[in-house]
């Protein structure tokens, strides 16, 4: 399909139109933003008139920020986030603030106080989470860009499950003030378009060091768009074995199989590598101590005191206790007990100092066959996105613990990651997955762009949903 060219105010105002027409089936957006005062005065920039969806974890100054919980319904942000002055600065305009999983805690985008999402290539499956109205908006061609964030694999997941490109640059590339924290030392500011270059494009806009987040990077932001289509001949790419080795015989395989063979057509230099597969099996149940903890300290203000939704009883305990019940989803309230319970007193040596080793291990048994290699693929996603009801998983598979899981370890270490559309595995999208050595996103967006020339879905969108 050829890419739309978002070059003016009517192409604005389209893109507004087609996310309000989205909604009834998708329910892919929480609340909307007519564009029209952002039109009387939009600068020159990288971006001059791309319609943007940003999703509704980040904070847009005076607008209500839900991150899709009841508890903060009624919570009006006082200040932009980096990424919307950025945003707004090349020149985009938000058109909408988008659905997510609570308090971006999941990977269904079906825990929204607001509704789940659908997905637009089976109106019953999911759209994948956290971030999966973003990915939506961008699949259904409403949007050409969309917000996200990443956490386990909140912006991979979803564009593989939606066709569309999902980008997480290393830690500390992209600014995280004014992003709803999810767990903070996994926590990264991600994206989606329908191809390479804008995903270039946009993080030359949106990286860069912000004194405002002391974990961001003064590392010089470099001109991604040249590595798109740049030679890949000579590169060193790396199969994750143990992704392979976990799925079924499957047309997921069979494609990325075929990908492999391109790769190597093109001049890569490409071997499969195994990993412990006992650390493999670890990374799922290290990253629910981790991220459950982190969170549960990270949103130990949203107690109805301060601002947000609020119950009222008798005593700020009473009122902490009755906003909390109300305010939170249960499975919300399922993970803050499972990271009260690690971060007892008594458990923090025996459970969450230990998983924090072992992500450690994890982390540096990938980090010693990347260390001699420039990328590491395999599948985002086993399958096509599950049904929203009546869908059975074995979550003690290898399949599962792996297969399906295994984008935990570019948060765990803070690798630059991303998923490129592969095509379709019984009707449904799927995508490869690419990540590499910290800070070197050139080399993921030249092996992107390479990927992307040989599906021939570049501006891939679903409109007919």
């Amino acid at each position: 399909m050829q890419i739309k060219d978002y070059t003016n105010a009517a192409s604005v105002r389209e893109a507004y139109e087609k996310v309000l027409q989205a909604q009834e089936k998708l329910n892919a957006s929480i609340s909307f933003i007519d564009p029209e005062e952002q039109l009387q005065a939009v600068p020159e920039g990288k971006l001059q008139y791309m319609p943007i969806a940003i999703k509704d974890n980040f904070n847009v100054k005076g607008m209500v920020t839900t991150a899709a919980s009841r508890i903060l319904d009624n919570y009006v942000s006082q200040y932009d986030a980096t990424v919307i002055e950025k945003l707004r600065a090349a020149g985009a305009v938000m058109v909408c603030k988008s659905n997510l999983d609570e308090l971006a805690m999941g990977g269904t985008n079906l825990t929204s106080f607001a509704g789940a999402v659908h997905n637009p290539y089976d109106l019953e499956r999911i759209s994948g989470g956290s971030s999966g109205g973003s990915a939506v908006l961008v699949a259904c061609g409403a949007v050409p860009a969309a917000l996200g964030s990443d956490t386990g694999d909140s912006v991979r997941k979803p564009a593989s499950f939606c066709g569309v490109v999902g980008v997480k640059p290393s830690y500390g590339r992209i600014s995280r003030f004014g992003l709803i924290p999810y767990a903070s030392s996994l926590d990264h500011v991600g994206y989606f378009t329908n191809n390479v270059a804008d995903a270039a494009k946009m993080l030359e806009v949106l990286a860069g060091r912000d004194d405002r987040d002391m974990t961001s990077s003064d590392r010089p932001v470099e001109n991604y768009s040249e590595a798109v289509g740049k030679d890949i001949k000579g590169k060193k790419i790396l199969v994750f074995g143990n992704v392979i080795d976990a799925l079924p015989d499957s047309e997921t395989k069979a494609l990325f199989n075929k990908y492999v063979k391109a790769l190597e057509e093109k001049g890569a230099v490409v071997k499969t590598v195994h990993f412990d597969p006992t650390l493999m099996r670890a990374i799922l149940p290290v990253y629910y101590i981790i991220a459950n903890a982190e969170a549960t300290a990270n949103h130990s203000n949203l107690d109805g005191i301060n601002f947000g939704h609020r119950v009222e009883a008798d005593s700020a305990d009473e009122i902490m206790t009755a906003t909390r019940t109300r305010g939170f989803g249960p499975w919300i309230k399922k993970r803050f007990v499972i990271g009260s319970y690690a971060l007892f007193e008594e458990n923090q040596e025996r459970i969450f100092r230990k998983a924090q080793k072992i992500r450690r291990l994890i982390v540096d048994e990938v980090l010693k066959e990347l260390k001699e290699a420039d990328a590491l693929i395999a599948p985002a996603s086993g399958a096509g996105a599950p049904l929203i009801e009546g869908q059975s998983t074995d979550e003690l598979s290898d399949e599962y613990l792996i297969a399906e899981n295994h984008m935990v370890i570019e948060n765990f270490a803070g690798l630059p990651s991303m998923t490129v559309p592969m095509g379709l595995s019984e009707g449904l999208p799927v995508g490869l997955n690419i990540s590499c050595n910290a800070f070197r996103e050139a080399d993921m967006f030249s092996i992107a762009a390479a990927v992307e020339e040989i599906s021939g879905l570049k501006g891939n969108v679903k409109e007919d949903y």
